[in-house]
């Protein structure tokens, strides 16, 4: 059960393992049907699972079978803490804290990578995750064909959610199919909710459309980059003080630095 401590599908919290690595490695999937003339059918998932929300019993569990030699640390490192809150020269009594890690600790986000390690993956579907951010995508030249596969991978995940205390952000979930053929795949449930079906999904800061030919992302950057520049304008306008050099550097980096997300 626990024979890889970090799955290859999560790129988050890792070293050399970027957002956009990880969006190549899907659109790879995505154009790989493309040749093969398949639909690829895909769920985007968001786990709302904060840090300080783990279930502790549930952490140190998984703990004790990944990294036994360091459970007895850990256990002492999240077991017994409290907590009270100051206002002025007033403080509350001391709570006990039954659930998740340390706030702004250094240990928090590879315990949460040891904590979903474990999450379920199939044969036939490919999964990218990074953090909390998840898609799962299913190809095949039967569109009903790539949406039981996808239906399967998600019925596994949801016991898997259920079993670990691990809730979804329902808000957030989207049904997309990739294809260069007309219609769209079945539909497809989580806990008995079938989940909206859209052209676009907006997925670590990149825009994927159902072609995957970029025109979506592209338009949301010139917007992003005209928005930072106009927000810039008194700095790199003609009646600004700086010098050309100046301005022609704080414009390039206005354009690199705009958030992508």
């Amino acid at each position: 059960m626990y024979t890889q401590r970090i799955p290859d599908h999560q790129f988050g919290f890792r070293n050399k393992h970027s957002t956009i690595q990880q969006i190549h490695r899907l659109c790879h999937t995505i154009y790989t049907a493309f040749e093969a003339k398949q639909y690829c059918t895909s769920a985007f998932l968001d786990i709302s699972q904060d840090f300080d929300k783990f279930w502790d019993d549930g952490l140190l569990y998984k703990i004790k079978h990944i990294l036994p030699l360091y459970y007895n640390l850990m256990r002492s490192y999240l077991s017994a803490r409290t907590f009270h809150t100051r206002v002025k020269d007033h403080t509350s009594i001391t709570f006990p804290i039954t659930a998740g890690v340390p706030q702004g600790s250094v240990l928090g986000p590879i315990l949460y990578v040891l904590y979903t390690s474990d999450r379920p993956t199939t044969n036939c579907t490919t999964t990218g995750t990074f953090a909390d951010d998840t898609a799962t995508l299913a190809a095949h030249n039967d569109p009903l064909k790539a949406t039981q596969y996808l239906q399967y991978h998600l019925d596994l995940l949801q016991e898997w959610l259920h079993k670990w205390r691990i809730k979804t952000n329902a808000k957030k979930w989207v049904q997309i199919t990739f294809t260069l053929w007309k219609g769209l795949c079945p539909p497809i449930f989580m806990n008995n909710t079938e989940l909206p079906v859209g052209n676009t999904i907006k997925y670590l800061g990149m825009h994927l459309d159902q072609k995957l030919n970029w025109k979506e992302h592209t338009v949301k950057k010139r917007k992003q980059v005209k928005l930072k520049v106009k927000e810039l304008y008194w700095l790199i306008g003609r009646k600004s003080p700086l010098s050309l050099e100046n301005k022609l550097l704080l414009y390039k980096t206005s354009c690199c630095c705009t958030n992508p997300s």
